[in-house]
């Protein structure tokens, strides 16, 4: 056994007498097998990795009861000085956001050495020797170039590499990777997973998953662990917990999982007007240098999209595809190369910044990440009527109208007091598409507005944005990377690859009979394919067995 927690109780403050995070968890992992610990966010997952690691803040958590073996060592009575000794030697954890994990001053090579020169007594040569094998084993390209690079010129899967390559360069005996791949699409994720499993064969490490999605865990869980509010609900083989949950709440969790099969075509009512159109758009972004010419990138070339009123237009594609490039454009927060926009029948890719301003309250952006997009000093009342008093509404009226859309998106009128630290993720993402409709829009664009959060919360918005749609008829240009949510919420489906829409039409032929080799790629390479969550099956057909 490479890692027991034994009735493992965490408490709030430096004593941990507060509030219990985590009450009397117990799971093991063994070697060369795969733990994947799921639940909503605020179950507890990342406190029970930190602690492991023993990470925990000084200041605000503590463990207070139970035990933690990794190899048999009680790692909550080890010393700090041993504790940095188990690091990278016997454990390692990959962090879910690597450019925050990562230092933006230093090469990545640099960062992997540091690694090597705390917990080996190699010489330069040999280290630099060790790390250009472990990048190229992480299946980086051009190795030399990449460790002399900063994490800013690398991309998210490859700065994840990075992450991977320095957990792994000591072959340390257990794994940790906290939502390693939430915020990667699902061509990148997919290899990263396939990455982790083969490096876990090679070297027989354990590896403990956080995660909250069930496809990841459907494709790489040997066994699961649920958590809720703290405590282990349910626990079980792979095959159990996906055919035959015993617990409301772990049903519920499979039951939030968006299905690949798109919806049925909504009926529309008479001949909907277009309200948004893009012509030919393009975008160049040149990079200076000192020898030669300017580099130039293409990030969008020659896309043409059209949006009518009360539909949804989903775009997808991978990272660097051009998705939020395009949406950008569309909402003239940069400015196209060329091409046109014109928004309710008004052409405004030409427009001045001073000329476009009475036109931004037609199109307004939903930002993937909330809480950097809400002024954290500032309530969130004063946040919604912003705009509106902007554009020269009364305060009385635009606070009014505040409560108005907080009671829209589900949520209490007084919260119009309340600060953006106050709420979950999924009620921030609320108030962020609240704000968004405080100047009455007649397009929303979403950028990546659901990905960050769990199922369940992920569901709840995806309906809130359903039911919006259908009540005040705006149209929405929706850009994702995660093709089972596009099944659930778009019309119509542009597929993006390299700045150009390579397959574009109604979602309910484009996903389920795609034209286009790269689009089969991108629904092949979607984790947990092979299930039918909601209705605990096998998409082959297979029926549910009996629990063991």
């Amino acid at each position: 056994m490479v890692l027991e927690i034994d009735n493992l109780v965490v408490g709030v403050g430096k004593t941990g007498a507060g509030k219990k995070i985590i009450d009397g968890i117990s799971l093991q992992v063994r070697q060369g097998e795969t733990v994947c610990v799921v639940g909503e966010s605020g179950s507890g997952k990342s406190v029970t990795s930190l602690s492991t690691m023993g990470l925990l803040p000084k200041d605000s958590l503590k463990a207070i009861g139970g035990s933690i073996k990794l190899v048999g060592e009680d790692v909550l009575k080890a010393s700090d000085r041993r504790l940095r000794q188990l690091r990278a030697t016997t454990m390692a954890m990959i962090f879910q956001e690597p450019m925050t994990a990562l230092n933006p001053v230093v090469h990545v090579g640099k960062q992997i050495d540091e690694v090597l020169r705390t917990h080996t007594s190699l010489g330069a040569s040999a280290r630099r020797a060790r790390i250009l094998e472990m990048m190229e084993q992480v299946r980086l390209p051009d190795v030399k170039r990449i460790f002399a690079s900063y994490p800013h010129r690398l991309s998210g899967g490859q700065r994840q590499r990075i992450m991977i390559a320095m957990a792994l360069v000591l072959e340390p005996k257990l794994l940790i990777a906290d939502e390693p791949t939430t915020a990667l699409d699902v061509t990148t994720q997919k290899q990263i997973l396939t990455l982790i499993r083969d490096l876990q064969k090679d070297h027989g490490t354990a590896v403990l998953f956080i995660t909250h999605d069930m496809g990841v865990v459907a494709d790489i869980a040997d066994r699961v662990a649920v958590m809720r509010q703290g405590r282990l609900v349910e626990t079980g083989t792979l095959q159990n917990i996906l055919r035959a949950p015993t617990m409301d709440y772990t049903r519920n969790l499979l039951s939030a999982v968006p299905s690949l099969v798109p919806r049925p075509p909504r009926v529309e009512a008479g001949f909907n007007p277009v309200v948004l159109e893009a012509n030919e758009l393009g975008k160049v972004y040149r990079e200076r240098s000192f020898f030669g010419k300017p580099r130039e990138v293409h990030a969008a070339q020659d896309v043409t999209l059209t949006l009518r009123k009360g539909r949804t237009l989903g775009i997808v594609g991978e990272s660097g595809s051009g998705k939020s490039t395009v949406a950008r454009c569309i909402v003239r927060l940069i400015d196209p190369t060329s091409g046109g926009i014109r928004l309710a029948g008004r052409e405004i890719s030409d427009l001045s910044r001073h000329t476009l301003q009475p036109h931004r309250k037609k199109i307004q952006i939903v930002f993937q990440d909330p809480y950097r997009s809400l002024n954290p000093r500032i309530t969130i009342g004063e946040s919604i009527a912003e705009g509106p008093i902007n554009y020269g509404a009364k305060r009385s009226v635009a606070m009014a109208r505040a409560r108005e859309l907080l009671e829209l998106v589900d949520l209490p009128a007084d919260a119009v007091s309340r600060y953006p630290h106050q709420f979950s993720g999924g009620q921030r993402q609320r108030i962020a598409i609240a704000r968004a409709l405080a100047l009455e829009p007649e397009v929303l664009v979403a950028d990546e507005a659901v990905s960050a959060l769990d199922v369940s919360v992920q569901a709840q918005v995806l309906r809130l944005l359903d039911d919006i749609q259908t009540r005040l008829g705006i149209a929405i240009l929706f850009i994702t990377h995660d093709l089972r949510v596009a099944a659930q919420i778009c019309d119509d489906v542009a597929v993006m690859q390299h700045g150009r829409v390579v397959e574009q039409g109604p979602a309910a032929e484009v996903l389920a009979n795609p034209q286009q080799a790269y689009t089969r790629q991108l629904l092949d390479a979607a984790p947990g394919r092979g299930w039918d969550f909601a209705n605990f099956r096998a998409v082959d057909g297979s029926t549910t067995v009996p629990a063991a």
